[in-house]
């Protein structure tokens, strides 16, 4: 099998390319050029797109006796990306572009030109695992499980898609880099936001957005103070608000909505932050099972909790309603809302598919 496999210039990557080598496959990597501004690609940026990153990628190719190229998609990404992260701040969403990313960039775009290339399928280092029906699955290592930032591609892509580490814990992974003899085999794990080298959101979003002014007003619209732009905000930010008068109870202060239209940011206690309801759209199937009525588990974070439901998936709206059986806090519009099927063998849970979070209740 001829097998592209995406190099971050990270651990896992690494260990995918050695095993997907050691499997007697054709392989070749490929770095993602994702930026030509110097600030973003310079040695030492957070993230994991820096120049260094594309050396470190080059060396773990150049020890595997692999080709190695890289590849130009920074247009791509400052639209598709960038531009979505921009966009969605400003209509008062929390995107996570990394799920953008993966969608559009390291999976989408990746994809049709590996294909194109005559490639039978793209490798990752992502935490995930595909099972023999070629369903995808929670990775065994669960502190590292990735499916959630994966439930946004589509089923036709995952049928391209190969993910060689999914099923070893991360320490064993960095011991068998070591083994190697890879020198990212103790590289700290990318964190940042890529595209925000100095991790300054607000200056970010503040330099593209510009100012809008609104007001911030407790839930029973009472003004507290003026802000520059609800840009500024998260559902659940409790830090940074800076309202001088405190409450009558003396406990802190939530985001719990923003609207954007008006500039509006309401405020209130943690209870107001509890979401009993979650509407979504732009629908991603990943099993047939993800259709009309079905108990279910929903994660609507990267990290975090996990809670049942029951769905009502309408494909042909292109919508669905989920009822939760226990109370989330601090869900945002623009959070992607993935759907998990228990798993009742040795394998994870199985990935259903996924929305993008447009309302809340």
């Amino acid at each position: 099998m001829r097998v592209l496999v995406a190099m971050s210039g990270g651990v896992d990557s690494s260990v995918a390319a050695a095993r997907a080598v050691e499997a007697g496959h054709d392989v070749v990597g490929v770095h993602l050029a994702l930026h030509k501004d110097a600030q973003q690609t310079r040695e030492k940026a957070r993230g994991c797109c820096s120049l260094e990153d594309s050396a470190d990628a080059r060396r773990i190719c150049d020890k595997l006796g692999i080709p190695f190229y890289v590849w130009d998609f920074s247009e791509q990404f400052k639209e598709e990306v960038i531009g979505d992260f921009v966009d969605s701040y400003a209509r008062g969403e929390t995107p996570n572009p990394c799920l953008r990313c993966n969608e559009k960039i390291k999976f989408r775009a990746l994809l049709q030109k590996g294909m194109a290339l005559g490639f039978d399928a793209v490798a990752t280092g992502h935490y995930a695992t595909l099972d023999d029906a070629g369903y995808m699955r929670r990775s065994k290592d669960e502190n590292k499980d990735q499916s959630y930032v994966l439930g946004v591609i589509s089923a036709e892509e995952l049928e391209h898609c190969y993910f060689p580490i999914g099923d070893t814990p991360k320490p064993q992974i960095r011991e068998e880099a070591a083994r190697h003899g890879f020198s990212t085999a103790k590289k700290p794990d990318s964190y940042d936001i890529c595209f925000i080298p100095d991790g300054n959101t607000q200056a970010f979003l503040g330099s593209r957005i510009g100012l809008r002014p609104g007001m911030i007003v407790d839930q029973e619209g009472q003004e507290l103070k003026q802000h520059d732009g609800a840009w500024n905000y998260t559902i659940g930010q409790r830090k940074g608000l800076d309202i001088k008068e405190p409450t009558a109870d003396g406990r802190p202060r939530y985001v719990t909505d923003i609207d954007a239209a008006s500039g509006t940011v309401t405020v209130g206690s943690r209870e107001d932050l509890a979401v009993s309801t979650i509407q979504a759209d732009r629908l991603k199937y990943l099993h047939p099972a993800m259709d009309g009525e079905l108990e279910c588990e929903v994660q609507v974070r990267a990290h975090g909790s996990v809670v049942p439901c029951k769905a009502y998936v309408d494909r042909d709206g292109d919508k669905m309603t989920l009822e939760l059986k226990e109370p989330l806090f601090g869900v945002a519009r623009g959070q992607a809302a993935v759907l998990y099927l228990p798993s009742t063998d040795e394998l994870g849970d199985i990935v259903l598919g996924s929305g993008t979070i447009c309302g809340t209740a």
